[in-house]
């Protein structure tokens, strides 16, 4: 399928099948006003006005999926508490099918303290999955994967694509097209991905400091190369996202927008790649989608969506 860049597919995306693997967690903000500085250290006193849950990591990529209009089901490991049962819960409200591996450990919780809009203090509990979930989870994805098109990896840190080379292996011998938002300065682990989607800080942790445009493209190309990648996209924020491939180098500019909060930005630029794709889109459209989508997020609070309405706007 074509299609222009001004005319949102949402035919074409209401069949689209993509499976999301990686690092759920759960997004807890506490907001509140800051009328006074606490007698007892020299910290804001916050108080609690109301409280919001919001899915988080892999489940933010799934919940961004669906959101645009697409089929996903979404595997990830939780543990047997509130937490986990409140990602259930979202997944089930934002119309994504979940099929998350229970676990002793505890769901990954990042709870962000909120005053007058701005973050005053952010508290994570995590803590990593044990080799049984982790069996359990590529077993899972192991019968799922078969019946949809895309795989889609969400690397956190937070241990559950700590086989992520098996994950890779399995897509690759079934044909199916793998896309990555990855984690660390060891992409080696990577070998063998559709496309990495690194941000430009994580980038420069892979393949050190550039000196100018050329170095960038020649080291990213390098990386590329010797991951055995078909495409390794750079979003670079303000300077917008530049997309690297063997037929050379195509770059799209920011859109112009006010960028109030870069949480979950990665997760949308993923979410929207996979679902361009999928949807028979090649690469320079699906960035065009996907440059948009980043725009329309940073301007919101939180891990936020993007609607196929604010994308044909």
């Amino acid at each position: 399928m074509k299609a222009t860049d001004s005319v949102f597919p949402s035919a074409a995306i209401a069949s689209v099948r993509i499976l999301v693997v990686g690092d759920v967690m759960l997004d807890r903000y506490w907001f509140g006003n800051v009328d006074r500085i606490s007698p007892e250290a020299p910290v804001p006193v916050v108080h609690v006005a109301r409280a919001e849950d919001r899915l988080g990591g892999a489940a933010n990529v799934a919940r961004n999926i669906a959101a645009l209009g697409a089929q996903v089901t979404l595997i990830g490991v939780v543990g047997n508490d509130s937490a986990g049962d409140a990602c259930l819960q979202l997944a089930q409200e934002a119309s994504i099918v979940p099929s998350l591996v229970r676990s002793s450990q505890p769901t990954t919780v990042k709870m962000r303290v909120m005053g007058r809009q701005q973050q005053l203090l952010r508290v994570d509990f995590e803590e990593a999955p044990d080799h049984q979930a982790l069996n359990t989870l590529y077993l899972s994805v192991q019968t799922h994967l078969p019946q949809y098109q895309v795989l889609v990896l969400s690397d956190y840190a937070k241990g559950t694509l700590g086989e992520v080379g098996r994950l890779i292996a399995l897509a690759r011998q079934l044909g199916k097209p793998v896309l990555i938002d990855p984690k660390g300065d060891d992409y080696s682990r990577y070998q063998g991905a559709t496309l990495l989607s690194p941000n430009r800080a994580e980038l420069r942790e892979a393949v050190g400091k550039w000196r100018d445009e050329n170095d960038m493209e020649e080291r990213a190309q390098a990386l590329r190369r010797r991951l055995q990648l078909d495409k390794l996209l750079v979003t670079r924020s303000e300077q917008g996202m530049t997309l690297y491939s063997a037929e050379g180098r195509h770059h799209a500019d920011a859109h112009a927008q006010e960028v109030f909060d870069v949480s979950g930005a990665g997760d949308t630029v993923l979410a929207t790649l996979a679902v361009m794709r999928a949807a028979g889109l090649d690469w320079p459209q699906a960035m065009y989608w996907a440059n948009r989508a980043a725009g329309v997020v940073v301007g919101k609070l939180g891990t936020s969506i993007v609607t196929p309405q604010e994308l044909s706007s």
